[in-house]
């Protein structure tokens, strides 16, 4: 029997680092690159359009947008706002999307014969980045908003942005390991202070304003502003294993599931209250898993799922994303049960005035 393999949803023209998705309208938001090195290695965000079609769930570009010479290495995503850690800065992006008006036959005559037709006097700077819309009768548009510098290590690097739960604020962590906290859109400054020695590997924001860090140091740390609250040390409250360093990876919002990525290539699906693993696909890209992200249960996500009970989309340095679905779990309906209920309650009841003549 051959190994199992997940099916390829979309193959980018670059390595993909960061992932997000859209589920009002049902965007899958892929993006990375090959850097500022001169390799020919293009860098950007491709905006996928998540479909149904014949019960299988698929995806197509929708629209390319050019990062120029910087790779998109971990992405926030609030509404049609987009954070993107780009080398040292976070960069932030807007996307909408509306139908185009209708043209008459000879306007889309022209249009074919002629090309992309563009006003006098300027190009779009759509245009100059290479941004690119895949679809016709749609316009899909981009736009690059406030970027800002948010890592000042000797080798500086955003590893991790996150939102507020009302996209107020955003929070960063990079090489340096100093978290800083931005007013939306404008990115002011609004709180800097130094959470780790070291890089900080991720950071959640609680809907309460407490940020979770985790940091290279092996400290999981809990923060109201610039003040700890609580802290773990692996090796006091994590499994014991003597000489084999253990460090935090990542801290997430609680759900139903867990996805999981590991640096072989391997994908799993765990229950997240009991870490019962669900799917499993062992070197499902063959190279370290950058991002996963589940297909949200609102928006078109119920549509899309179709008959599965969750979606989880991987990205590796491969190129690729894919795509891992687990079926629903078999479980017997509310109504079955209680109809089981009543006829055991009933067959007890004639066993009993069959065995006791006047029980009743």
């Amino acid at each position: 029997m051959g190994r199992r393999r997940a099916p390829e949803l979309y193959r980018a023209p670059f390595p993909l680092y960061a992932l997000q998705v859209e589920p009002s309208a049902g965007l899958l938001i892929a993006a990375g690159g090959g850097g500022a090195a001169k390799t020919g290695i293009k860098n950007g965000v491709h905006f996928l359009q998540l479909e149904q079609i014949h019960g299988h769930l698929s995806a197509s570009l929708l629209h390319s947008h050019d990062t120029e010479t910087r790779a998109t290495m971990n992405l926030a995503l609030a509404g049609n706002i987009l954070a993107a850690g780009q080398d040292a800065r976070c960069q932030l992006l807007r996307f909408q999307t509306q139908q185009q008006k209708g043209k008459n036959k000879a306007e889309k005559a022209a249009s074919k014969e002629q090309g992309p037709r563009q006003r006098k006097g300027a190009a779009p700077a759509e245009k100059k980045s290479g941004a690119e819309t895949h679809q016709e009768g749609l316009e899909f548009s981009v736009e690059n908003l406030q970027a800002v510098q948010t890592d000042f290590s000797p080798d500086p690097l955003q590893k991790v942005v996150r939102f507020n739960h009302d996209a107020t604020l955003l929070a960063t962590g990079g090489t340096d390991g100093y978290v800083r906290v931005w007013k939306v859109p404008t990115l002011e400054k609004v709180l800097e202070f130094r959470a780790h020695e070291g890089e900080i590997e991720d950071l959640a924001v609680g809907p309460d304003g407490k940020l979770v860090t985790v940091g290279r140091d092996l400290k999981a740390s809990v923060w109201q502003k610039d003040q700890l609250v609580t802290q773990l040390h692996w090796q006091e409250n994590g499994p014991t294993f003597s000489n084999t360093p253990y460090r935090y990876q990542a801290c997430s919002e609680s759900g139903t599931f867990l996805g999981l990525g590991t640096v072989t290539g391997s994908v799993a699906i765990y229950i997240a209250f009991s870490l019962q693993r669900l799917y499993y696909v062992k070197e499902a890209h063959g190279i370290v898993v950058t991002d996963v992200a589940f297909l949200p249960e609102k928006g078109r996500g119920p549509e899309l799922l179709g008959s599965h009970e969750t979606a989880l989309f991987s990205v590796a340095v491969d190129s690729r994303c894919q795509l891992h679905l687990l079926p629903s779990r078999r479980s017997v309906p509310v109504w079955l049960l209680l109809l089981l209920c009543v006829g055991l309650i009933v067959m007890t009841i004639l066993l009993l005035q069959s065995a006791f003549p006047g029980f009743l």
